[in-house]
């Protein structure tokens, strides 16, 4: 058994996001929800974060992580961080280029305890790639460049996402016959 938890970013991820649509087809998916989607505030949200990992039911935990969702699962204390066993990191905020989001500055350059993937676009208005790839460096995560992907989001045309379904996938979350599904899709 294991639990996929879905961390949006900033302003929350609308009906047709892909983290949505992932959150409506995996029956074992939860959203962090957080009481501030304008105004973020790192405590509030890490807090939030922790208690739906210390929530779940036994065995895995993955984090599916958006933005500065991504900021958020890297600021996790060590004894929440110790429960999860993989993270999709997906279009990483940079807290110090918008003043509503520099409450999650500075962000943890530490090694992550858990395997995890960090997809950036070339050209996302959030983060540049470059800063990205230091994220993962400094992670200890795979890094998956994408050529042009906007902020990966339903703005940037990713409705269900395929890719991020196999990525995810290979971190272990879902079955071997939902990838096969996703490839072949």
């Amino acid at each position: 058994m294991h639990s996929v938890i879905i961390v949006p970013g900033w302003r929350n991820s609308g009906p047709s996001h892909w983290q949505t649509l992932w959150e409506e087809d995996l029956p074992n998916a939860v959203r962090v929800q957080q009481d501030d989607w304008m105004f973020p505030n790192k405590q509030a949200w890490v807090e939030r974060l922790t208690e739906a990992i210390f929530s779940s039911r036994g065995g895995r935990v993955y984090v599916v992580a958006h933005s500065l969702g991504c900021i958020a699962t890297a600021h996790l204390p060590a004894e929440a961080a110790a429960r999860v066993t993989g993270a999709l990191l997906v279009a990483p905020a940079d807290p110090e280029r918008r003043g509503v989001l520099a409450d999650f500055a500075p962000v943890p350059h530490q090694r992550l305890p858990y395997r995890s993937i960090v997809v950036a676009s070339s050209n996302d208005p959030y983060c540049p790639v470059r800063l990205a790839g230091a994220y993962a460096r400094a992670w200890g995560s795979e890094f998956v460049r994408l050529n042009d992907a906007g902020h990966i989001n339903e703005a940037s045309g990713h409705g269900e996402w395929p890719l991020g379904r196999a990525l995810l996938s290979s971190l272990g979350a879902t079955a071997a016959a939902q990838t096969l599904e996703v490839m072949v899709a």
